[in-house]
């Protein structure tokens, strides 16, 4: 078993994540052509920065189609086991989470590609779980999404990958999704134990990660509202005496000034946006996701329910991510406030990551360590 702990479990009171780079687009809907365009070479490059920088982990995201609209935001991807494998092996410290939808891949599949992976990364992979929401992508499979039982599919997948990566003999499997027989895998990872993410925001999400998540990505709509959603998401996990983590997915617009930040936010996410896409979206969270949470309290739905910390939410903003626009102070100050609320992470994205992360890594960062938020980076000897 690996003796490092995964970097997911590092010391950083406010862990970081670099999201959404295998995905064009920068999960901002908007048809701007500094968009990303995710060239592998690229994925590569920013990788390597983030992990020489400290970042946490890198979340790719799984796509089997783009979400339509003009610009066809994540229409292209990079598949996430295979990109996470290979981006472990040209990075040294880095977790490296694996996005699996359970109703493409079986829990044996999955078992051994985590165990691959882990050991190729020397005990730094991870997982994150999705049910699936978007029919349009899985009519790619052939396989049918059911809104209203997407979560106890997904819970029983994962109590037969959870059994499997236990070790031990081989063992039938008689459940309502799955009929299994003589399940076993071989190696098993190095971790004792992978850390697991999920994401959602609604009721049954929510309860989904009580029971098979040590982290939560949730939409928090303000920073206001930010410790009453925390408290709801720990309240799920006791019931079945576990905790959870809880982190953010957001949009990072960093600039020296905040009326250069404001600007360019307003050009990609405003004048840019992507308003076809955004349509075909909300339609299609209307047919497939079941949502038990009312639609008054969801981006997509509403947009008036996400506001910022200083300043209007553009539609060019995925519905649900938390939108960082400022200098490098105001974006400190605002992890400060969401680390109180009891947020213990962000996953972040940007319009060009070439473009935009050297200034985050090099201005941002730091300011986090002055704040407390992380601990610098201990040079590799």
């Amino acid at each position: 078993m690996s003796q490092v702990p995964n970097p997911v479990y590092g010391p950083n009171r406010f862990k970081l994540g670099l999201f959404n780079a295998n995905c064009d687009g920068g999960f901002a809907i908007s048809k701007a052509p500094e968009r990303w365009p995710a060239k592998w070479d690229d994925i590569v490059k920013i990788s390597q920065w983030a992990d020489d920088a400290g970042v946490d982990f890198i979340l790719p995201v799984a796509k089997w189609r783009g979400l339509g609209g003009e610009a066809d935001n994540l229409g292209r991807s990079y598949e996430t086991m295979t990109h996470s494998a290979a981006i472990g092996a040209l990075t040294k410290r880095i977790g490296m989470f694996v996005t699996v939808h359970t109703p493409v891949l079986t829990p044996a599949y999955v078992a051994k590609c985590l165990a691959t992976i882990d050991a190729a990364t020397h005990g730094r992979v991870g997982l994150n779980i999705v049910c699936g929401w978007n029919q349009n992508e899985f009519d790619v499979h052939g396989i049918e999404i059911n809104g209203e039982h997407r979560y106890d599919h997904g819970l029983e997948w994962f109590k037969v990958l959870k059994k499997m990566l236990e070790g031990g003999a081989p063992f039938n499997w008689d459940g309502e999704y799955f009929k299994l027989k003589n399940v076993v895998t071989d190696p098993l990872p190095l971790q004792s134990k992978i850390p697991v993410m999920s994401a959602g925001f609604s009721f049954k999400g929510r309860d989904f990660a009580g029971q098979a998540a040590d982290l939560l990505f949730t939409s928090v709509s303000t920073i206001e509202r930010a410790p009453s959603i925390v408290q709801s998401v720990h309240d799920y996990a006791r019931k079945y005496d576990r905790e959870i983590q809880v982190f953010t997915s957001s949009h990072i617009v960093c600039r020296p000034t905040r009326q250069e930040a404001e600007d360019f936010y307003y050009y990609f996410a405003e004048t840019m946006a992507d308003r076809t896409c955004l349509d075909q979206m909300t339609a299609m969270k209307k047919k497939t996701a079941g949502s038990d949470t009312p639609e008054s309290e969801r981006a997509d739905f509403n947009p008036e329910v996400h506001t910022r910390y200083r300043g209007k939410i553009h539609p060019g903003s995925f519905p649900g991510s938390y939108t960082f626009v400022g200098t490098p102070d105001d974006i400190v100050e605002e992890m400060v406030l969401l680390e109180k609320a009891g947020l213990r992470g962000a996953a972040i994205t940007f319009l060009d990551y070439i473009a935009d992360m050297p200034f985050f890594l090099d201005e941002v960062l730091p300011r986090m360590e002055r704040a407390g938020l992380r601990e610098k980076v201990k040079a590799e000897v």
